[in-house]
Protein backbone atom coordinates (compact mmCIF):
# COMPACT_ATOMS: atom_id res chain seq x y z
CA UNK A 1 0.00 0.00 0.00
CA UNK A 2 1.02 3.24 -1.14
CA UNK A 3 0.06 6.53 0.98
CA UNK A 4 1.48 9.30 -0.11
CA UNK A 5 4.90 11.37 0.20
CA UNK A 6 3.68 13.78 3.10
CA UNK A 7 2.03 10.75 4.95
CA UNK A 8 5.02 9.90 7.28
CA UNK A 9 5.08 13.44 8.25
CA UNK A 10 1.35 13.64 8.87
CA UNK A 11 1.51 10.27 10.45
CA UNK A 12 4.62 11.72 12.59
CA UNK A 13 2.20 14.76 13.97
CA UNK A 14 -0.59 12.39 14.71
CA UNK A 15 1.95 10.29 17.09
CA UNK A 16 2.90 13.38 18.59
CA UNK A 17 -0.71 14.40 19.24
CA UNK A 18 -1.63 11.25 21.17
CA UNK A 19 1.59 11.72 22.73
CA UNK A 20 0.88 15.20 24.35
CA UNK A 21 -3.12 14.12 24.75
CA UNK A 22 -1.54 11.39 27.39
CA UNK A 23 0.87 13.44 28.97
CA UNK A 24 -1.79 15.65 30.07
CA UNK A 25 -4.56 13.45 31.05
CA UNK A 26 -4.46 13.28 34.31
CA UNK A 27 -1.51 15.47 35.06
CA UNK A 28 -1.45 17.69 38.05
CA UNK A 29 -1.69 21.28 37.82
CA UNK A 30 2.27 21.36 38.85
CA UNK A 31 2.48 19.09 35.73
CA UNK A 32 0.45 20.92 33.49
CA UNK A 33 2.77 23.98 33.63
CA UNK A 34 5.85 21.78 33.23
CA UNK A 35 4.36 20.22 30.10
CA UNK A 36 3.65 24.33 28.71
CA UNK A 37 7.35 25.27 29.41
CA UNK A 38 8.23 22.24 27.52
CA UNK A 39 6.39 23.23 24.39
CA UNK A 40 7.16 26.66 24.92
CA UNK A 41 11.23 25.85 24.79
CA UNK A 42 10.80 23.78 21.45
CA UNK A 43 8.60 26.37 19.59
CA UNK A 44 11.07 28.71 20.23
CA UNK A 45 14.35 26.33 19.53
CA UNK A 46 11.88 25.48 16.09
CA UNK A 47 11.58 29.00 15.45
CA UNK A 48 15.17 29.92 15.47
CA UNK A 49 16.31 26.85 13.28
CA UNK A 50 13.59 27.44 10.85
CA UNK A 51 14.96 31.07 10.99
CA UNK A 52 18.35 30.00 10.35
CA UNK A 53 17.04 27.43 7.89
CA UNK A 54 15.37 30.25 5.76
CA UNK A 55 11.78 28.94 6.51
CA UNK A 56 10.02 32.32 6.85
CA UNK A 57 6.95 30.04 7.20
CA UNK A 58 7.81 27.58 10.04
CA UNK A 59 9.56 30.10 12.03
CA UNK A 60 6.72 32.77 12.29
CA UNK A 61 4.41 29.01 12.46
CA UNK A 62 6.83 28.74 15.65
CA UNK A 63 6.58 31.93 17.14
CA UNK A 64 3.11 32.10 16.91
CA UNK A 65 2.94 29.12 19.06
CA UNK A 66 5.51 30.42 21.58
CA UNK A 67 3.32 33.42 21.78
CA UNK A 68 0.09 31.41 22.19
CA UNK A 69 2.05 29.56 25.68
CA UNK A 70 3.20 32.81 26.88
CA UNK A 71 0.03 33.87 26.99
CA UNK A 72 -1.57 30.98 28.79
CA UNK A 73 1.36 31.01 31.26
CA UNK A 74 0.75 34.67 32.11
CA UNK A 75 -3.29 34.13 32.14
CA UNK A 76 -3.05 31.27 34.35
CA UNK A 77 -1.01 33.72 37.07
CA UNK A 78 -2.96 34.21 40.36
CA UNK A 79 -2.01 37.46 41.36
CA UNK A 80 -4.21 37.29 44.26
CA UNK A 81 -2.12 35.05 45.63
CA UNK A 82 0.86 35.21 43.79
CA UNK A 83 2.03 38.92 44.83
CA UNK A 84 5.39 39.99 43.70
CA UNK A 85 6.10 36.29 41.93
CA UNK A 86 2.87 36.66 39.61
CA UNK A 87 4.05 39.93 38.88
CA UNK A 88 7.74 39.99 38.19
CA UNK A 89 6.46 36.07 36.29
CA UNK A 90 3.45 38.37 33.87
CA UNK A 91 6.79 41.22 33.44
CA UNK A 92 9.15 38.12 31.98
CA UNK A 93 6.22 36.63 29.97
CA UNK A 94 5.79 40.02 28.68
CA UNK A 95 8.96 40.60 27.74
CA UNK A 96 9.18 37.74 26.11
CA UNK A 97 6.36 37.75 24.01
CA UNK A 98 7.83 41.22 23.13
CA UNK A 99 11.18 39.94 22.29
CA UNK A 100 9.43 37.09 20.02
CA UNK A 101 7.37 39.82 18.43
CA UNK A 102 10.47 41.71 17.08
CA UNK A 103 11.75 38.24 15.73
CA UNK A 104 15.54 38.41 15.25
CA UNK A 105 17.42 34.63 16.34
CA UNK A 106 18.71 36.98 18.70
CA UNK A 107 16.04 38.39 20.27
CA UNK A 108 14.68 34.95 20.09
CA UNK A 109 17.04 32.84 21.93
CA UNK A 110 17.05 36.19 24.22
CA UNK A 111 13.91 35.33 25.19
CA UNK A 112 14.67 31.55 25.58
CA UNK A 113 17.07 32.31 27.92
CA UNK A 114 14.98 34.10 30.12
CA UNK A 115 12.42 31.27 29.69
CA UNK A 116 14.59 28.81 30.58
CA UNK A 117 15.19 30.13 34.26
CA UNK A 118 12.09 30.15 34.96
CA UNK A 119 11.49 26.43 33.24
CA UNK A 120 14.72 24.73 35.19
CA UNK A 121 13.13 26.46 38.58
CA UNK A 122 9.44 25.07 37.92
CA UNK A 123 10.94 21.59 37.11
CA UNK A 124 12.87 21.73 40.53
CA UNK A 125 9.61 22.41 42.77
CA UNK A 126 8.25 19.21 43.84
Amino acid sequence: MFYGQGYAGSATRRYAAVHAGSRIEGASPHALVKILFDELMFAMDAAVVADRQGDSAKSAEKSARALTILHALESSLDFDQGGEIAVGLAHIYREARRLLIAGSQEEVTRARGMIAEIAEAWAQIA
